[in-house]
């Protein structure tokens, strides 16, 4: 049986066979028997990873060490609200502060700390503890980009919208023009996407 632990556009934890490309960090999350406690998060230093990084090896789950999550693609990661990880993502994670410090200077220096405060108030709805959504033109949002449309997931890409599945994106799907949808990813995020960050899409 998979474990908990593949992380959705939607922020939510689910099971599922499917394979990931990237890695993510939120604390200590399971228990002795691999299994997800109520909670989400332990920390707000939400980083995703590289899968492969100076041949170190990782037992999934293990007993107080810090939960393995995984994602599709960085895409999702960023939708679900982690930011490139400083030390196996350093070079992309040098672009991200970056673009920071030049698109989201209103919400707090491009510290480790600071940004992952601000992405926590951006990421997070302090009264349901869920992810926090908005509404934006579809035509305003960069390729990058999550969206939700009728409960479904959808990826920005050029002129289609790509359907989200745990083992891939679905066909190509052309783009509604003039219409306003509800955000997966967290603004500042998609701030320093429309800046120039190419977050990495599976596939």
């Amino acid at each position: 049986m998979p474990l908990q632990n593949r992380v959705t556009p939607f922020g939510e934890i689910v099971a599922t066979p499917a394979r990931g490309t990237m890695m993510g960090n939120r604390g200590v999350l399971h228990d002795a028997h691999k299994r997800l406690g109520k909670a989400r998060w332990k920390h707000n230093n939400w980083v995703n990873c590289v899968l492969s990084f100076h041949d170190r090896r990782r037992t999934l789950m293990t007993p107080n060490r810090y939960t393995e999550l995984f994602f599709l693609d960085e895409a999702v990661a960023f939708a679900a609200g982690h930011r490139p990880c400083g030390e196996c993502q350093r070079a992309r994670y040098r672009v991200y502060m970056d673009l920071w410090a030049a698109q989201c200077a209103d919400l707090g220096p491009a510290t480790p700390k600071d940004v992952d405060r601000a992405l926590q108030r951006a990421r997070i709805d302090p009264a349901t503890k869920r992810q926090r959504r908005y509404e934006a033109p579809l035509d305003a949002l960069p390729d990058g980009t999550f969206i939700a449309l009728d409960e479904t997931a959808y990826l920005i890409r050029g002129r289609h919208l790509l359907a989200y599945d745990p083992a891939g994106y679905g066909a190509a799907q052309e783009r509604p023009q003039g219409i306003d949808v509800t955000v997966l990813t967290p603004e500042p995020t998609v701030r320093i996407i429309a800046a120039g960050y190419r977050p990495a899409v599976a596939g």
